[in-house]
């Protein structure tokens, strides 16, 4: 193994989470948690409730590095390669900032089955000379849903986006029950079980991983087709 730390990217959502979570189980010395903060949408990141991360970060007792790229402009992107290659710039840029400072021995990452995403975080780790740990890639999605809630993960549905997902969903526990919902919806309307194609995201609460539950008061916001929680107030129990 590559002498340095670890650093492990991380939204809050259950796939970083994870990754996170089975690095440290597997005893890799994550010292730096790294969220970027994408103003507007983007092909290479979870965008909703990242400013939550500061809130997992202090449960989890792992110092959190926050990156603040200009707005991505992906909602009008002509070239979808070149806007990942782009998007990847400001990432890579403070990874680069803290190998000079502590040493990056190695990434974690959450992507399960994006290619996109894992081809361009792959050659990110390479340049940097630094191992990558991507534990859910290419994994069973119900398995490792089900490894999530055994391992005591709590995780709550922040945003949908799919037909079959209506705005019930927004604030619920992802739990056995609303597992197989999705199990059905995956049959019936093709819903990633695990949201991979931006049909649902995530917010971990609670897990085993954290000394302290993230608490969060809430309205919601639907127009018809797809909705988001506006979290008003967060706080550690």
């Amino acid at each position: 193994m590559t002498d340095g730390v670890w650093v492990s990217l991380f939204s809050g959502g259950k796939d970083s989470s994870w990754a996170l979570y089975r690095a440290l189980v597997n005893d890799y010395p994550v010292e730096r948690l790294v969220t970027v903060h994408p103003e507007g949408d983007s092909y290479m990141y979870h965008v909703p409730a990242t400013r939550l991360a500061s809130l997992a970060a202090e449960s989890i007792g792992i110092p959190l590095v926050e990156v603040e790229p200009d707005d991505f402009g992906a909602d009008d992107v002509p070239d979808s390669g070149e806007q990942g290659d782009a998007e990847l710039e400001p990432l890579e840029a403070a990874l680069r900032e803290l190998d000079a400072e502590v040493g990056v021995a190695g990434v974690t990452a959450g992507a399960v089955e994006s290619e996109y995403q894992t081809s361009r975080i792959e050659a990110m780790a390479e340049r940097l000379e630094a191992n990558l740990f991507a534990p859910l890639w290419q994994e069973d999605p119900r398995d490792l849903a089900d490894a999530m809630l055994d391992a005591g993960f709590e995780i709550r549905i922040i945003r949908v986006a799919a037909y079959g997902l209506d705005e019930s969903w927004l604030g619920r526990t992802l739990d056995a029950d609303a597992l197989d919902e999705l199990e059905e919806l995956n049959e019936e309307y093709g819903v990633h079980i695990l949201g991979e194609g931006g049909e649902f995201e995530t917010l971990v609460t609670d897990g085993p991983h954290m000394d302290r539950r993230i608490e969060l008061d809430y309205s919601t916001e639907w127009d018809g087709t797809r909705g988001t929680l506006v979290v008003e107030d967060a706080w550690l129990e």
